[in-house]
């Protein structure tokens, strides 16, 4: 078994799909998790564990940054090798839910897999990607209906 130094992706494309993950429903997730995970052996080089983490703002996304609280976190770290490729997958979520940041973990590994990346970007993330965009459509045209224009008064004409 061979750990890989050379990923066949980008920071980015995997930033992208840990937070489809990491944002998706729980049972989608689970669909999904144990239907990609299924004959596959899994390390755990960190078991699920709960924490907290600081979140910090700015006021309208300006000015200097401020802690704004802490929010509690689960993380775990998850092995597989297949072929003699051996990925390391990291699964963290909001709340306290060990299950979800497993199969977090658990798809994140076997999204690094170069032998099932494509299946895997086209069969799992795409559905909980459009699964996510179709939730927040929705959330926006329900605030929109209820959403209130100060600045539409039109000054008077003068004669």
């Amino acid at each position: 078994m061979t750990d890989t130094t050379d990923p066949h992706h980008s920071t980015a494309e995997r930033q992208a799909w840990l937070a489809v993950l990491a944002h998706a429903p729980r049972a989608a997730l689970a669909a999904h998790a144990e239907a990609s995970a299924l004959g596959q052996v899994f390390d755990w080089l960190r078991e699920p564990e709960t924490g907290l983490a600081l979140v910090r703002a700015r006021i309208a996304n300006r000015g200097d940054r401020f802690n704004l609280g802490e929010v509690t976190l689960t993380r775990c770290i998850a092995r597989v090798s297949i072929g003699g490729h051996a990925t390391a997958g990291v699964g963290h979520v909001l709340g306290r839910d060990e299950q979800r940041a497993r199969w977090v973990a658990q798809l994140d590994a076997l999204l690094q897999q170069p032998t099932l990346q494509r299946r895997l970007l086209g069969e799992v993330i795409a559905p909980l990607r459009l699964l996510r965009e179709t939730a927040l459509a929705e959330d926006q045209a329900r605030h929109a209906a209820s959403r209130v224009a100060f600045y539409t008064l039109q000054p008077e004409a003068t004669a």
